[in-house]
């Protein structure tokens, strides 16, 4: 998502500080960063956090985040039948539908627990600009509904990006048992807006909510991270109950992330830690159970979107943070 509309106004430049996050992620993980650290230097360098011979060569203008016919496609890559397939047609039910449910739980490690995975942004809202573009209260202040997204600058969109990410998520943590719930599934024609898709994950009383995203900052700007809740009491926002698990849930998130992937932290915000603290955002101010966003990397550099165009990473993203979460869950 890019640092535009209703849950991406850019960050405090100063924000951010830097020594007790790196602390933090470290010493939960350190295996992992020491083996991103390995990566980058055999296989990059300076701020490449991803296999050079796979870089595309996307084109320098800047496409729209309306579908293409990249989008019209299905995932790419060895690995796409592990992605689940909407159970509903697109468009086919009314703005007002309910959040897509997970089949029934099995047994596992996590029978027991709810999930909710929060696809950002609905492959429709491109159509419906009117509808995305109405003010709804975040606690803090008023924002839009929802924006259309980013993209790659050959088209490939955040919206189909993040819808496929969460189908991998849910068939990997269905296996260990949990019960999982999407915010929408493609199932409606644009939406839900970020209030409602924080009441979804409070309804359902989710032991843990993950929003998948991905950015649209500048070409350069590479890796990903994680978006945690700041303290936030003010009309209907209340986080300082979340604050710590989400805390906990982001750093296990970002600490298995880099293992699955091999993919290096943001080198543009969160100074090197993966993990990013803000108080602007609806979808975490509403927010009443543990919750993170986590930018899986950057559309608009080419290097960065070869990874996020592609199949087998995505199944490598998606496997890094599901295990992120069945680790918070185990506790």
């Amino acid at each position: 998502m890019s640092y535009t509309g209703p849950d991406f106004d850019p960050p405090p430049s100063r924000r951010f500080r830097r020594g007790p996050l790196t602390v933090a992620l470290a010493a939960l993980v350190p295996g992992a960063l020491l083996g991103w650290a390995v990566y980058a230097a055999v296989g990059g360098s300076g701020d490449d956090g991803g296999d050079a011979s796979t870089s595309a060569g996307a084109s320098a203008s800047a496409s729209s985040p309306a579908p293409s016919s990249a989008d019209a496609s299905p995932p790419d890559g060895p690995d796409e039948s592990d992605g689940k397939k909407p159970s509903t047609s697109p468009g086919s039910a009314s703005a007002s539908s309910s959040p897509s449910a997970s089949a029934p739980a099995g047994t596992g490690p996590l029978k027991g627990k709810v999930v909710v995975i929060d696809p950002g942004h609905n492959p429709g809202n491109f159509r419906h600009t009117a509808e995305i573009n109405r003010q709804v209260d975040i606690g803090t202040n008023s924002k839009e509904c929802d924006t259309t997204g980013t993209s790659t600058n050959d088209g490939f969109s955040e919206a189909k990006f993040t819808l496929d990410v969460a189908h991998r998520m849910r068939a990997l943590l269905e296996e260990q048992g949990a019960t999982v719930k999407l915010t929408q599934d493609d199932d409606r024609p644009f939406g839900p807006c970020i209030d409602e898709r924080a009441r979804i994950g409070n309804k359902a009383k989710a032991d843990a909510v993950v929003s998948i995203h991905a950015d649209g900052s500048g070409t350069g700007n590479r890796g990903f991270h994680v978006i945690l809740p700041g303290p936030v009491s003010s009309g209907a926002a209340d986080t300082r109950a979340i604050v710590e698990p989400s805390r906990e849930l982001g750093e296990r998130i970002a600490g298995n992330f880099v293992r699955a992937t091999g993919n290096g932290p943001s080198n543009y915000v969160g100074g090197g830690t993966g993990l990013v603290t803000r108080k602007d955002l609806g979808g975490l101010n509403l927010s009443t159970v543990p919750k993170v966003f986590i930018e899986c990397g950057n559309m608009r550099d080419s290097k960065d979107a070869a990874l996020l165009t592609s199949g087998a990473w995505r199944q490598k993203a998606a496997r890094g943070i599901s295990e992120g979460i069945a680790s918070f869950l185990r506790g």
